[in-house]
């Protein structure tokens, strides 16, 4: 059982006694939200940006969230504070609340929040000294039309169905594509290539997340003078690239070498890739609210 201290719906609870209903319909139909937050140094990571996707992504499910967003950041920072925590993942969560066996978010009156602190591993640390083999994945992303990748909501089977695929080709990551067969992210990351000095990401109307992690870099290339262009990528593009890395809150900026089997470049992270994994660091070491 982890330890540790949980906010839950009003309280700091022991992990063990953090329990929610199994009528919560977070839990029976992944009805919710959650942002994944990074926590370097005693400070939080753009706290703010990460609040103000947590409650879009409630927005464009019809979720209300009756709490204001500075009593959340509130309870965020305690949450890690009480854990005696200066570097973190945190985990924040609202689902639509406890109702009954039916699928009618109306019979959900009151939602819930919990918040975790602990840490995480997504990769292991030579990875970002030596760079990734990822494979193309069968299981598409899903359409905008349907559930909207940018909505970061409890329903993460998409994302599970690629990585179980990534798990079994003996890979750590694996490249989702839209139904029309562009790129779109990894499982758990957005992507990133580097053509000729110009950095090159998927275009968030393709239903790719607005990662917070995506957004600092952009800002960081742009600040090193790195041209940089959001458009549509296709697998020819990736194979064809200079460099190749991935992005996300748990990742940070992880390297890419191979993709199904093409050597990315070299074979080895890229200057720009080094240069800008550098550069984040140093962000993070330095900006961030006050825990």
């Amino acid at each position: 059982m982890p330890d540790g201290v949980i906010f839950l719906d009003g309280e700091f609870v022991p992990a063990e006694e953090a329990k929610i209903s199994v009528f919560d319909h977070g839990l029976l139909y992944g009805d919710g939200v959650f942002e994944g937050i990074r926590a370097y140094n005693g400070r939080v990571f753009r706290l703010e940006q990460h609040l103000d996707r947590l409650y879009d992504s409630a927005r464009a499910i019809n979720l209300t969230i009756p709490w204001p967003k500075e009593q959340v950041r509130e309870w965020v920072l305690e949450t890690i504070r009480r854990n005696g925590l200066r570097d973190a993942y945190v985990r924040l969560v609202v689902t639509r609340g406890k109702g009954d066996l039916g699928l009618d978010p109306v019979k959900c009156p009151v939602p819930s929040i919990f918040v975790i602190a602990g840490g995480i591993q997504i990769y292991p640390p030579e990875l970002y000294e030596k760079g990734l083999r990822v494979v193309t994945l069968a299981t598409r992303r899903n359409i905008v039309e349907a559930l909207n990748p940018r909505i970061k909501s409890l329903n993460y089977l998409n994302n599970i169905l690629g990585k179980l695929e990534a798990n079994l080709a003996g890979v750590e990551e694996g490249l989702m594509l839209t139904r029309e067969g562009y790129v779109a992210e990894g499982t758990s990351d957005n992507v990133f290539i580097v053509r000729d000095g110009v950095l090159v990401t998927p275009a968030l109307h393709l239903g790719v997340l607005a990662g917070i992690t995506r957004g600092a870099v952009l800002e960081i290339a742009q600040a090193e003078r790195v041209p940089t262009e959001e458009t549509t990528l296709t697998l020819f593009d990736v194979y064809n690239a200079d460099e190749c890395f991935l992005t996300g809150t748990a990742a940070e900026l992880v390297p890419v070498v191979e993709v199904d089997g093409r050597v990315i470049g070299d074979g080895r992270p890229g200057p720009i890739t080094k240069r800008l994994l550098e550069r984040f660091r140093q962000l993070t070491r330095n900006e961030g609210d006050p825990i």
